[in-house]
């Protein structure tokens, strides 16, 4: 099958013959390419940047929060607005792709921005911790519906030769973003205290976010349909007419890259919620002020930003494979790192570490993804794959918190850097050849 044969069944593209998709400006038709695309392009990661310093408003300031303004002792408890987050943004991962499908990507990426308004809000004034966790219930349904949006409208726009590309500067604005936020909030923290300063910030990207969303933003689902009509299916799976449950079942177990795919993200952001909820409370525990805790929560994310501009494109190049399994063992050295050190350096050396091996895998597991999965359920699939990859902040929020109660923060770091090479070793056998290619689609 090829062309747009097919790509109207369960869940698919709706669209009559002659007509433009919902949320289109009157315009030319559309044309596949960075360069053919780079105003609305850079537009979406200057969106995504706000996503992410959005995200970024908590990393160094609330761990702090709960020890400190609502007396929680134990980590499995502090770390429930993790668990809460991470939970409601998997599920709107997956609902992100499909309403994309289905109503275009700009409603999705809108209804992301007006839920995270009550954010800062119940942040600055939540009487009680049930406050900061259901916050966060929303902070999740808000990242999954924006994150998720900005990822499958650059890969609408810039067709498959420069996907990584795509995805590295993507991801390198939402995580430059956590990271710029974090060192601030750190620093506005530790003069203005922990509440309210450090979440006016989040609420000014929420006002600006919003508001380049509605005005400025075009819908791009008439992009992916363009893709699908050059594409040729490789295998008999690869077609546009799949139904919602079987691009769960391909992305989750069938399919061997995508499968490989999901559970190498999901190890990835295990290891992520335990630095997010974690590593704040070891470094003060060590003595180390707001200002140095705010450095160390700012230089993995920075680095892991960072790193994306230079590594998606080198996914491009290179291929996705190696750099998926060499990113996931720098990962585990980084966390191996964290778990055998007590001082602000090697911290920051292991911190640096950790933002190294996040890069080489972030970027490279999305444009791995779109590689496998035919454009007319390319959005439910990286759908799929976000909700196992944010499940992992719930898993991680468990596993690190029962751990660290049980045997101490070292213990449970020096677990999850096991588990993080374990993962990388399933993509070595799992994934075939470079880009996990064989059982997908190509361009022709």
């Amino acid at each position: 099958m090829s062309g747009a044969e097919g790509i109207t069944g369960p869940g698919e593209f709706e669209r009559p013959p002659d007509s433009r998709w919902r949320g289109d400006a009157p315009g030319p038709p559309p044309v596949l390419g960075l360069r053919q695309n780079l105003a609305q392009f850079i537009l979406l990661v200057a969106v995504n940047a706000l996503v992410g310093g959005t995200l970024g408003q908590e990393r160094t300031v609330l761990p702090l929060l709960a020890a400190d303004a609502f007396h929680l002792d134990l980590y499995t408890s502090a770390l429930t607005y993790i668990l809460a987050f991470g939970l409601s943004k998997a599920v709107m991962n997956y609902f992100a792709g499909t309403l994309s499908d289905r109503f275009g990507r700009k409603p999705v990426l809108v209804a992301g921005w007006l839920a995270a308004i009550p954010v800062p809000l119940m942040l600055i004034f939540g009487p009680a911790w049930a406050w900061i966790v259901a916050a966060n219930v929303l902070l999740g349904i808000s990242q999954g519906l924006t994150w998720s949006t900005t990822v499958v409208m650059k890969m609408d726009l810039v067709g498959p030769s420069r996907r990584g590309l795509a995805m590295g500067l993507n991801e390198a604005a939402g995580y430059l973003g956590v990271a710029v936020t974090a060192l601030a909030t750190g620093y506005l923290a530790s003069a203005y205290g922990l509440r309210p300063a450090p979440f006016l910030l989040g609420g000014a990207f929420i006002a600006v976010g919003l508001s380049l969303s509605v005005l400025t933003v075009r819908e791009t689902r008439h992009h992916a349909l363009l893709e699908a009509q050059t594409h040729v299916d490789t295998h008999s799976h690869a077609h546009g007419g799949l139904t919602n449950r079987q691009v769960f079942t391909l992305t989750s177990f069938r399919d061997r890259s995508l499968s490989a795919v999901s559970q190498a993200g999901m190890v990835n952001n295990l290891n992520d919620g335990l630095a997010w909820g974690l590593f704040p409370v070891l470094f003060a525990a060590s003595g180390l002020g707001l200002e140095q805790i705010g450095i160390l929560a700012a230089a993995y994310p920075a680095v892991w930003g960072a790193g994306q501009l230079v590594t998606g494109a080198a996914s491009d190049r290179w291929g996705r494979k190696g750099l998926i399994v060499a990113g996931m063992l720098v990962q585990a050295a980084g966390l191996a790192t964290v778990a055998a050190s007590h001082s602000f350096w090697p911290w920051l050396a292991a911190a640096v570490l950790l933002g190294l091996g996040t890069a080489m895998v972030y970027p490279t597991l999305l444009a791995a993804i779109g590689d496998v999965a035919h454009p007319a359920w390319r959005a439910r699939a990286v759908g799929v794959y976000r909700l196992w990859r944010d499940s992992g902040f719930a898993v991680g929020a468990l596993l690190s918190g029962l751990l660290a109660d049980l045997y101490g923060i070292a213990v449970a770091v020096a677990a999850v850097a096991a588990l993080t090479a374990a993962s990388g070793l399933v993509v070595a056998f799992r994934m075939p050849g470079r880009n996990g290619a064989s059982g997908g689609t190509r361009p022709v």
